[in-house]
């Protein structure tokens, strides 16, 4: 089982891969086969759709990059994490606080995402 910080490293770094198959790996390392991903813009379940709507978020914010910005802080079965999304070397056009559910395995099984 993975660790809660390593599993958030992991998704962070999903929504950063430009390679489709190496971001559909990302994402099967991060979130369960089930998963749910939803934000204001967004939703998807399953690794597939949750990976081809990280590559639709691509077609919109070329060359910028998410990061960790603080977290993860969890307790029992429930992690939260703030994020960034910046244009390389650019300050960020968005900040966003995500809550997800971790699952028995270690990985997450929703994600819920405000902007």
């Amino acid at each position: 089982m993975q660790d809660v910080t390593t599993v958030v490293e992991t998704c962070i770094a999903m929504w950063n891969e430009q390679s489709d198959d190496a971001r559909r790996d990302r994402v099967a390392t991060a979130l369960t086969g089930e998963a749910t991903y939803l934000d204001p813009l967004m939703s998807g379940t399953g690794t597939d759709a949750i990976t081809s709507m990280i590559g639709g978020a691509w077609g919109q914010f070329p060359g910028h990059r998410f990061a960790l910005v603080s977290g993860p802080d969890a307790h029992h079965d429930r992690v939260r994490f703030t994020w960034s999304l910046a244009p390389v070397g650019g300050e960020p056009v968005a900040i966003g606080v995500d809550y997800a559910t971790i699952a028995d395995d270690g990985r997450l099984s929703s994600v819920t995402g405000f902007l």
